[in-house]
């Protein structure tokens, strides 16, 4: 019986490699694999649907299925970060804590991606500082951004503004034109079409950045004590003929999703001891702090995540509701 032949656009994970080389396979199915810078990724597929599976952002599929987008998503959640963590700000803007960023002025790539989403979230209900209080400021344009090809207007009350197309998050920050923004480094961001900070660096050097939070592993240990979980950032969608065409599609993928990363997994724990000096000892940490499963998958693992990103991404103005799981992801998959 012939394989049912899908297009498949994704960045390059280590978990997801396994499918995407081809030594996992989904049952049933040929992968057409494409690899894509994830910025670019969701703006094509959110503009023109051109792939049957695909990468996207967790925000714009919130914003987007709330108005009726014809996909569904796999609880696969290939990534996770702390994005409060990769915070960076100006020494001048007079920064010494979370608390300090209410009235200041705030750089992210897009309002609605999934990074600010989470930022704005873990700010307002970690640390009392309300969206409302914050100026945002945005890099990229109205045209190549996430928000054209969903519609995204911005919610009332909010100070939102643009940055200059000449500028970018990173020449702002250290011109001192922001007083924060989402940049962890000088060379955070990949060369991409939609954000100019990996080509726009700005005219000082960055002697008065720091980051918001200097020990990372202390606050992404908070977190995850606190909530339960680590924020995840995109998950994997099939689009909407497809799926309805071919259900089965969904379970045969996401069952090959598990294997590779399983297989990612033993990979890694084969190549820690010689590819890392205090490998073993970084990961006896990360179990201790975390659990041993940083990236789990499935609806049931992931329930308190789904419920808080969904429930800030209603409390921000993204979506008209708290989108519900089931509206989310294939029928197939809500048991896993």
């Amino acid at each position: 019986m012939a394989k049912l032949t899908l297009g498949f656009i994704s960045a390059f994970n280590e978990r997801v490699e396994p499918l995407m080389n081809g030594t996992v396979k989904a049952e049933g199915i040929e992968l057409i694999p494409t690899y894509s810078h994830p910025a670019e990724t969701f703006w094509r597929q959110l503009k023109f649907g051109e792939f049957e599976v695909a990468e996207m952002s967790m925000s714009c599929f919130l914003i987007a299925k709330s108005q009726g987008a014809d996909m569904v998503a796999l609880p696969v959640f290939p990534s996770r970060r702390l994005f409060q963590t990769e915070l960076s700000y100006n020494t001048d803007s007079g920064i010494t804590n979370p608390e300090d960023l209410a009235g200041k002025k705030l750089g992210v790539a897009e309002y609605q991606q999934t990074a600010a989403l989470w930022i704005r979230g873990i700010l307002e209900h970690d640390f009392g500082v309300s969206q409302y209080t914050i100026h945002w400021y945005m890099e990229r344009s109205e045209e190549m951004s996430h928000g054209s090809a969903t519609g995204f207007k911005p919610p009332p009350g909010i100070s939102f503004n643009r940055i200059a197309p000449n500028k970018s998050l990173v020449s702002t920050l250290i011109d001192n034109e922001l007083d924060v923004a989402h940049v962890a480094s000088p060379f955070a961001l990949q060369a991409n079409t939609l954000d100019r900070s990996s080509r726009i660096v700005g005219k000082n050097d960055w002697s008065k950045i720091r980051p918001l939070f200097p020990d990372r592993i202390a606050e992404g240990t908070r977190f995850h004590r606190q909530h339960g979980f680590l924020p995840v950032n995109h998950a994997y969608i099939i689009r909407g003929d497809i799926y309805k065409k071919y259900p089965w599609v969904a379970f045969n993928l996401y069952t090959g999703f598990v294997k590779a990363k399983a297989v990612a997994k033993e990979k890694l724990l084969e190549q820690i001891p010689s590819a890392l000096f205090f490998g073993a000892d970084y990961l006896s940490m990360t179990r201790e702090r975390i659990g041993d499963d940083p990236f789990p998958y499935g609806v049931k693992a992931n329930q308190a995540m789904l419920d808080t990103i969904t429930g800030y991404s209603h409390e921000q103005g993204l979506t008209p509701r708290q989108m519900k799981a089931e509206e989310l992801f294939a029928e197939q998959t809500l048991g896993l």
